[in-house]
């Protein structure tokens, strides 16, 4: 099945988002204007794996089944099996601040 004109915009943006930082499911709806963490969530599920799936989290910094190795990996700051928002979420701009430490 082909990703509908929305699904394509969410992937274009997880495309983007930079090794070593991370966006919320509702970030990235926020960020394209539309849509909801909910529907962000559907489109990471149907379509997640032609991009970095690991770098869009719930709300509460918790990645999915399997994402944190990544992150770790690409030195995201996690702390407690959950990423650090503050200091490892991007804002859609390019040259944001990149990755930070792990705890």
């Amino acid at each position: 099945m082909e990703p509908t004109a929305y699904a394509m915009s969410v992937l274009d943006l997880v495309a983007r988002i930079p090794r070593g930082t991370v966006m919320t499911y509702g970030d990235v709806a926020e960020y394209l204007g539309s849509g909801s963490a909910r529907t962000v969530g559907m489109v990471m599920a149907k379509h997640g794996h032609e991009v970095c799936w690991h770098r869009v989290l719930r709300a509460s910094g918790e990645p999915y089944e399997g994402g944190l190795p990544l992150l770790v990996a690409e030195g995201v700051h996690v702390r407690g099996g959950k990423v650090v928002l503050s200091t490892c979420r991007w804002d859609g701009r390019s040259g944001a601040e990149q990755g930070g430490t792990v705890s």
